[in-house]
């Protein structure tokens, strides 16, 4: 770092020592009528982003819980900037999120998007996929798939996205205020076997983006091996143009031959590097989608019409059974882009799984309370504070006497937290349990 910043470096290490700013972003879809949060400032490169002054306790936030923000490091939203000003943004897009979870990066492509778009959040790690499913699924966009797969899976869909974000495993060195495991994992050697790998991931992003798309590099670390070697090799092995940016000074952001890096000595965030590159142009490939999915079956169309009391427009989406019974709604204009996928990718996710029917009687899924598809004119309960954390605990509590009857959505602010179903003499708590708060909240609750 001394090589690299010079006479700043003192400048850069006594950043290190401060606590690492926090921040948070606004879901677009998803408008709460406030939130519970001290003094906030806006972070320079994305609309819906918020410095905190301080960071309070986010699992105790019904609103998280709802997905109206997302908790991301701000240097990281720079992806926004990029994308606004590479991707024409008046047409449907298939986007790709190669590296993508725990989906902070995912959420702020799904809002970006135009209406229409397809949106892939891939993670190669079997471990992290539940966490990025879990944080999609409360952002609340149904055209979003989830696939699980090594980055050389989609050398099969050659050709097949206008944008792939590749936000590629790192040695870490800009989260090294953050994260101590990062910096005891740090070593030349370690440096070295991230940018080998990054390059195969590359070598697949490259194949995967369609002649004339963008591919948005980004990494969290500093050293050149990692970041601007690695933009050269694209350059020379697969002819790709790096894309200049137009960005205000007074951001802090340090640029250099179209690559940009965040230091946080300059600026309020984390180390960060991103550079936009273009392939040539070139014939776009032709797909032939499989005329029925693997394993899912159209759902029977006696059941269809109940679903039309459960979503806000029923027509704009196809529904499929599981082999688990679930039912699933893919949107109505992506369902050849599903169909290609499921022909590709092994493990996958789609759309959003909206329940199931038992008998006659069709139980609503988690999913579907958090979807900006669910019907607005479902029965809602509005909860106090104190009702939301009990909620989220999966807990039950007393209603007033006059609770409509029947399934409801349990809300808070005005957007929904999940389902109860409010009985006679109880009311029954339908939160997944693996989704219930293990915090205490009786603090919380004063």
């Amino acid at each position: 770092m001394q090589a690299l910043l010079g006479p700043e470096y003192a400048a850069f290490e006594a950043a290190l020592q401060e606590p690492p700013p926090v921040s948070i972003r606004l879901n677009a879809a998803k408008s709460p009528t406030r939130l519970h949060f001290p003094e906030s400032r806006p972070v320079p490169w994305h609309p819906r982003g918020h410095y905190l002054s301080e960071r309070p306790v986010f699992t105790l936030d019904p609103l998280l819980h709802a997905g109206a923000y997302y908790v991301q490091e701000a240097s990281s939203m720079f992806v926004y900037e990029a994308v606004r000003q590479t991707i024409d943004l008046s047409k449907p897009l298939k986007a790709l999120d190669l590296c993508a979870a725990p989906g902070g990066k995912s959420t702020l492509l799904a809002d970006l998007l135009p209406p229409g778009s397809l949106l892939v959040a891939n993670e190669a790690i079997q471990s992290r996929v539940a966490p990025l499913r879990e944080n999609l699924e409360r952002w609340g966009l149904p055209n979003i798939a989830v696939t699980q797969a090594d980055a050389e899976a989609f050398d099969a869909l050659e050709g097949c996205f206008d944008l792939v974000l590749t936000d590629a495993p790192c040695s870490g060195e800009g989260l090294f205020r953050k994260d101590l495991d990062a910096r005891e994992e740090w070593s030349p050697a370690h440096v070295g076997l991230c940018a080998a790998r990054q390059r195969r991931i590359l070598a697949s992003a490259a194949l995967a983006l369609a002649p004339g798309g963008v591919l948005l590099y980004s990494t969290c670390t500093y050293n050149r091996q990692e970041n601007e070697d690695n933009v050269s090799w694209l350059r020379s092995e697969f002819g790709f143009e790096s894309l200049a940016l137009d960005l205000p000074a007074e951001w802090g952001i340090t640029a250099a031959d179209s690559q940009y890096h965040f230091y946080p000595h300059l600026l309020r965030g984390e180390g960060f590097f991103l550079a936009a590159l273009r392939k040539p142009a070139g014939d776009s490939p032709r797909f032939q989608a499989p005329a029925s999915f693997r394993s899912l079956k159209p759902l029977p169309k006696t059941q269809l019409p109940e679903l039309s009391n459960w979503l806000s427009d029923a027509a704009a989406f196809r529904f499929y059974h599981t082999p688990g019974e679930d039912i699933l709604a893919l949107p109505a204009t992506l369902e050849q882009e599903y169909l290609l996928l499921d022909k590709h990718l092994r493990n996958k996710w789609f759309g959003v799984n909206i329940g199931q029917f038992k008998g006659k009687d069709f139980i609503p899924g988690h999913a579907l309370a958090l979807s900006v598809a669910v019907s607005r004119q479902l029965p809602r309960v509005e909860l106090s504070r104190e009702q939301a954390l009990l909620f989220l605990k999966k807990e039950t509590f007393e209603l007033p006497p006059d609770a409509l009857k029947g399934w409801a959505l349990a809300t808070y602010e005005g957007l929904p937290l999940g389902w109860m179903k409010v009985l006679p003499n109880r009311m029954n708590n339908y939160l997944p349990a693996e989704r219930r708060i293990r915090m205490d909240v009786k603090g919380a609750m004063t």
